[in-house]
């Protein structure tokens, strides 16, 4: 599977790709702001799966999320971040990801996250 990790923290990218590369042979491509996470994903698409956080510089992650929808309906969307307020939530949910990780989080919670919007996307298709 493709992946598109996109977080201002290289840490947190890092932990991801850790979780990822424990699932198999999985590929990640990163990007450290919502303008470069969209750039990434028009020329380096298609990808299976992309982990967003919402806050960042340049451009915030629920941005980029509404500018990709715009285009591509399809691909699972994961919000990772540490908005947990309900309404916000809600918010993710109508710009159009399809599941939601509150930081912190435990890696088995991530890849808990991961497979099942994988499951939901192929009951899908």
């Amino acid at each position: 599977m493709k992946f598109l990790l996109v977080d201002d923290s290289r840490t947190m990218r890092n932990i991801w790709k850790k979780v990822i590369t424990s699932m198999g042979d999985n590929e990640t491509i990163d990007a450290g702001d919502g303008a470069e996470g969209l750039k990434v994903f028009l020329e380096q698409g298609p990808f299976d799966i992309l982990l967003v956080d919402w806050n960042m510089p340049n451009m915030d992650g629920l941005t980029m999320i509404k500018k990709i929808r715009e285009a591509d309906k399809s691909t699972p969307i994961i919000m990772v971040t540490t908005e947990a307020e309900k309404p916000r939530i809600i918010e993710a949910i109508k710009a159009g990801v399809n599941n939601y990780l509150v930081k912190p989080f435990s890696p088995d919670a991530l890849l808990s996250k991961i497979q099942e919007t994988v499951k939901k996307t192929e009951a899908v298709s």
